[in-house]
């Protein structure tokens, strides 16, 4: 984690309207380092509630034309959204695609700040979903844990790492993968510009097809809300169909099963520990505590 005086210095450059990212990037750190993605998102916590309340009619028609996609595909029942933040799309989304909150969700966000405000936004709305906290890149569900695993400009970020990204997306789905990110193949020159600046990702259709997945729909979606970054939808179908896996949150770093103890989850076969902080649990591997002597207390 970084030092306190640089986390002090970042404070006051959100304060000012900074580029937080900018900021890190000057520091040494990669533009799509995780560190400093859970930074910036951690410091923007609460905006986004505030702009989904301002961006209403767009994130109407966003959504409906989600639920058409979900629709579409065969009946499901169990969901996630990967980079969840503060819910304020998944809220909506669900509504419409499980009115009757019938199919059991999950969110996650590598941000704590960002998933407290969806569990708050969650309850608002009446959602039953479960929150945690997490890397992309080391969820903490075992394989084929999910019907359907989708996004929403939350592989955004990770330009350099689309491989990595959609290799642990799909061993977490059990049928789907639903991909609406960055549209840069059919972006115009100074939106692909502006992909390449931040780092987005791209050509998400040709990394799935080398690793072998199955990719039944590539398109641009038709609805977004910056014409400088198109959103397009990518859908991925796991072609052997597996049992569902068991139920509950595993290491991240081992995928071994954790069990609740009071405000923590204790893998057994690891001694390694994890905080639940205001009900939700912190399952990164950097929040791992090694605690090999837990259960003699127990």
């Amino acid at each position: 984690m970084i030092n306190s005086e640089i986390i002090g210095k970042i404070k006051e450059l959100y304060g000012k309207g900074e580029n937080i990212l900018e900021f890190l990037k000057m520091q040494g750190n990669a533009p799509n380092d995780v560190e400093s993605i859970m930074i910036s998102y951690d410091f923007q916590a609460g905006t986004y509630t505030k702009l989904a309340v301002e961006n209403s009619d767009y994130l109407n028609q966003y959504t409906n034309a989600i639920t058409e996609v979900f629709a579409a595909l065969p009946a499901f029942k169990s969901v996630m959204e990967v980079g969840v933040g503060e819910a304020t799309l998944m809220n909506p989304l669900m509504s419409k695609v499980d009115p009757f909150n019938k199919v059991e969700k999950f969110g996650f966000d590598i941000s704590w700040s960002r998933v407290r405000y969806a569990k708050q936004n969650s309850e608002k709305a009446g959602n039953s979903i479960s929150l945690f906290i997490a890397n992309l890149f080391e969820i903490p569900l075992a394989d084929n844990a999910i019907d359907i695993v989708y996004t929403s400009h939350s592989l955004e970020p990770n330009g350099g790492k689309e491989k990595q990204a959609l290799t642990e997306l799909y061993r977490v789905t059990k049928n789907y993968l639903v991909l609406l990110e960055p549209d840069y193949e059919n972006a115009t020159s100074e939106g692909k510009a502006r992909m390449i600046r931040h780092g987005y990702v791209q050509n998400l259709e040709g990394h799935a097809s080398e690793l072998g997945m199955k990719v039944i729909k590539n398109s641009p979606f038709g609805v977004c809300i910056n014409p400088l970054n198109p959103t397009g939808l990518t859908i991925i179908e796991k072609k052997q169909k597996s049992q569902s896996a068991p139920s509950g949150y595993v290491c991240p770093i081992s995928k071994k099963k954790l069990e609740k103890h009071e405000n923590v989850l204790f893998s057994q076969e690891t001694g390694l520990l994890y905080p639940i902080i205001d009900n939700i649990p912190c399952l990164l591997s950097t929040s791992a505590v090694l605690a090999s002597h837990f259960m003699d207390f127990r």
